[in-house]
């Protein structure tokens, strides 16, 4: 028997990446998943391996009521939510702009907010929500000041919201990955330069290598479904990273 069997799952920021590889295996275990994403090239190759394809950004109001009664409409009711649309940008404290960091708040953080405010009407008792921060958010990382506050700001909102909704019988956590190689790197640098950059993570990672999207599912799966017993917190998947 298929593990998640009726299940009815939302990932935000699922058509590539982590969000992707959580899709792929909570529909190869049964569940009923939809997706959402901004690129139609990916949305259409979501759609054709039997996930629910939906063109959303989620920084948009108009958006988030829309996908809001999509899911309605498909799913009735939803047992799981993944948080995990978010942008990053590499940017020296001297060099920000009120317009990056704008943008980097709103995709990272006032997104996932407003976002589930909208679909807690759809949540089941018993659901799970998980949300994808960062390891930035307790490391002084170059460069990544404000990238680092909004995954900060998800993981105190983690634990308000596990609070806030503790009496409707809804789980809220977070899963913070380290350096993972999703693949997107190689379609914006050269793949020597690339292969450079995750040998320098491997480096300083105790483990000794980067992690893969499908690690990272795996976690948030068994945050949202199998963690029954837990709420408001953060798991690092980061081959120990942050933890050693």
């Amino acid at each position: 028997m298929e593990k998640y069997n009726g299940k009815r799952a939302l990932v935000i920021g699922g058509s590539s990446g982590i969000g992707l590889s959580i899709a792929r295996l909570l529909a190869a275990e049964g569940a009923q998943v939809m997706v959402t994403g901004r690129k139609e090239d990916a949305l259409e190759a979501a759609g054709k391996e039997g996930l629910v394809a939906v063109r959303s950004d989620a920084t948009s109001r108009a958006d988030i009521d829309a996908l809001a009664a999509k899911a309605g409409e498909v799913f009735g009711q939803l047992d799981a939510v993944f948080l995990n649309a978010g942008i990053t940008d590499s940017v020296s404290f001297e060099a920000m702009t009120e317009e990056t960091y704008d943008a980097i708040f709103a995709a990272n953080t006032k997104g996932p907010y407003f976002t589930l405010q909208r679909l807690l009407p759809l949540l089941a008792e018993g659901s799970g929500v998980v949300l994808t921060t960062s390891i930035s958010n307790v490391l002084g990382q170059q460069d990544h000041s404000v990238y680092a506050a909004t995954k900060a700001a998800l993981r105190s909102m983690a634990r308000t919201w596990a609070r806030e909704l503790l009496p409707r019988g809804i789980r809220v956590n977070a899963v913070s990955p380290g350096p993972i190689d999703t693949g997107i790197l190689y379609k914006t640098l050269p793949a020597e330069v690339v292969e450079e950059m995750f040998a320098s993570f491997a480096a300083q990672i105790p483990m000794g290598r980067t992690g893969n999207p499908e690690e990272v599912a795996r976690a948030a799966v068994f945050l949202a479904f199998d963690a029954t017993y837990t709420t408001g917190a953060e798991l690092a998947v980061d081959g120990g990273g942050t933890q050693l």
